[in-house]
Formats: structure tokens, sequence, C-alpha cells
């Protein structure tokens, strides 16, 4: 589900089980459709600070919002052999 910053100020968005989302102004960024239904999020909503807005799926509209806590968008395999980086002298 995708919703908009609609104010002049960047939006700290608290989600459920402890996660926020940081959008900046006209930014657009994606919650889970119970997100929407969690408290401060309901209130963002009402105050016009927030809109909801269905079926927009462009990444370029979302470059803005980053949730914390989620896995970034590298698909690299966290770890590795460490043979790439070597330092000292060999």
């Amino acid at each position: 589900m995708d919703v908009t910053n609609k104010s002049k100020k960047p939006l700290l968005v608290p989600l459920p089980g402890g996660k926020r989302l940081f959008l900046q102004p006209g930014k657009t960024g994606q919650i889970t459709p119970k997100a929407l239904e969690h408290p401060p999020v309901a209130k963002l909503l009402e105050s016009g600070d927030l809109e909801s807005a269905q079926g927009a799926h462009s990444p370029s509209a979302r470059a803005g919002g980053k949730a914390s806590g989620s896995a970034g968008g590298s698909a690299a395999p966290k770890g590795g052999s460490g043979a790439a980086r070597q330092s000292g002298d060999r």
C-alpha cells in the first residue's frame, strides 16, 4: 500500500512492530494494509499530512521513503569468504 507525504516537512511515520517510515515532502513510501489501521498512521491520514494511494507502483515515486529495520535494496548475500578483502604487507 502506497502512502504519500502531503505536508511541507519530512515525516516520521511510526509503524506497528516498532518500525518507522521516513518520508520527505511529496515522496511516497510503502506500508502494509495492517499498518494503515495503526492509530498513529490513522491520525496522520485524518490530519491530511499523509495520503493513502492505492495502485501506484512507480519505483521512481517511492525514492524518498525508507523504512528503518527492513532489509536494504542490496541483493548481495551477507557475509562472504573475506578473500576479496586483505590488508597489510603480503
